[in-house]
């Protein structure tokens, strides 16, 4: 991932520590996978298995953190390999927080198995909007290992699907529940289902975001996608 520099040593640290966010990633993907399984198929079981992988990805995410505190005190990085680092410590805050979203569909499936409520209810939207998300995730960490700025680029700019389809669930699911008072419980678990999704794509936008933080300077956080094409431009 990073330029070769004088250390080998301090190279074989960062390639290190980015093999282990790479890692996290992965296990959080599965995690969000497991979680849209569960979804599915309305699983218990699928559902604890996505709570019992939390406790591994939240032992990494330390980990990670350890060795990254680890290289900035011994190697007192500057200029782009701080900001690598600096990238490499939100990132994994991030993969960390996008599968305790994860965790949290898990809950909210296992609650509405548990009240009873029907397959009926309105989860085809919700999967899709899923898989957007999982679908952005995976795009993102592909690009933070190449360091690929376009394709981050493109992640901000996708990521507003991800949001448009937030806000049409909303309004089909108020309609769902008004329609029928008996399914106001499970709907509102569902809300919750539709904000954890939403909240995954989100961390993959956060990721982008450090990819060109880290190639290009520049803190393109909470800046309009059309002013950061522009600037990028």
């Amino acid at each position: 991932m990073p330029d070769k520099h004088l250390s080998s040593q301090f190279d074989a640290d960062l390639n290190h520590i980015s093999a282990r966010v790479m890692e996290l990633g992965g296990l959080v993907e599965s995690q969000i996978r497991s979680a849209i399984d569960a979804l599915t198929h309305f699983s218990p079981e699928t559902a604890e298995d996505v709570l019992r992988t939390e406790t591994k990805v939240n032992q990494l995410e330390v980990e990670i953190d350890r060795d990254i505190a680890s290289v900035v005190g011994r190697r007192q990085p500057t200029a782009r390999d701080l900001r690598l680092l600096l990238a490499m410590s939100k990132s994994n805050a991030n993969l960390e927080r996008a599968g305790d979203e994860a965790a949290k569909i898990a809950r909210m499936v296992k609650s509405i198995i548990e009240a009873g409520a029907t397959r009926t209810l309105p989860t085809h939207d919700l999967r899709s909007s899923a898989e957007l998300a999982l679908g952005l995730l995976r795009k993102a960490l592909d690009a933070f290992a190449r360091l690929d700025v376009p394709t981050a680029v493109r992640i901000l700019r996708e990521d507003d699907q991800i949001d448009q389809a937030f806000d049409g669930f909303v309004r089909k699911l108020i309609t769902y529940m008004m329609e029928d008072p008996r399914t106001i419980s499970a709907g509102l678990d569902l809300l919750f289902v539709a904000k954890a999704i939403e909240r995954i794509g989100d961390h993959a936008k956060n990721i982008a975001e450090f990819i060109i933080y880290i190639v290009k300077g520049e803190d393109v956080r909470h800046t309009p996608l059309a002013m950061v094409e522009s600037t990028l431009g």
